[in-house]
């Protein structure tokens, strides 16, 4: 492992980021209600996932290219990941925007805006051969893969009450949809 600048690193996570900057503006209907009941060991893991990530893939040189070799497939591999997450958002955001379609499966990946950036990190680490970015993106992948799926189940079961009764998302019980 080399310290050192990886701009590998950086453009994984300006790719990470720049969707979730607009992701902000543009929530599912519902969504406040749903992140107020976060698993605080999931939420706890996935905010220590996320620090050491954003750390650890911009300060080792070993994730860019190192030349030709068959462990450039791992980087190859990463950057496929990286590019069906973009084209998840883009499907979320021509989207009604709803907590479905936020937890939908893309390319047949469950919970896809989770799933894909944090295989994308495992492929980096594997790519690097390190095992500290590997730790970072399984505490990511435990933590922020579990409170997206707890999401999942949780619209699963308000959808059709919600529907029954005319409610839009969790946040909106007290008023009907119009």
């Amino acid at each position: 492992m080399h310290f050192g600048f990886s701009y590998v690193g950086l453009v994984f996570l300006l790719m990470l980021f720049i969707p979730n900057l607009f992701w902000t503006k543009h929530r599912p209907k519902g969504y406040d209600g749903y992140s107020k009941h976060e698993n605080r060991v999931l939420l706890m893991l996935e905010r220590i996932g996320e620090i050491a990530v954003s750390g650890l893939v911009l300060i080792f040189s070993d994730f860019n290219p190192q030349g030709l070799s068959p462990w450039l497939l791992w980087l190859g591999a990463a950057l496929a990941c990286m590019a069906g997450y973009e084209a998840f958002w883009i499907r979320y955001f021509r989207s009604p925007k709803t907590m479905r379609d936020f937890y939908s499966s893309f390319l047949g990946i469950p919970v896809a805006g989770a799933t894909l950036p944090v295989l994308s990190v495992l492929c980096i680490a594997a790519y690097g051969k390190n095992p500290f970015l590997l730790a970072a993106g399984i505490l990511l992948g435990v933590g922020h893969i579990g409170i997206h799926l707890m999401h999942k189940k949780e619209a699963e079961q308000l959808e059709p009450i919600c529907r029954e009764h005319g409610f839009t998302g969790s946040d909106d019980l007290k008023r009907p949809h119009q």
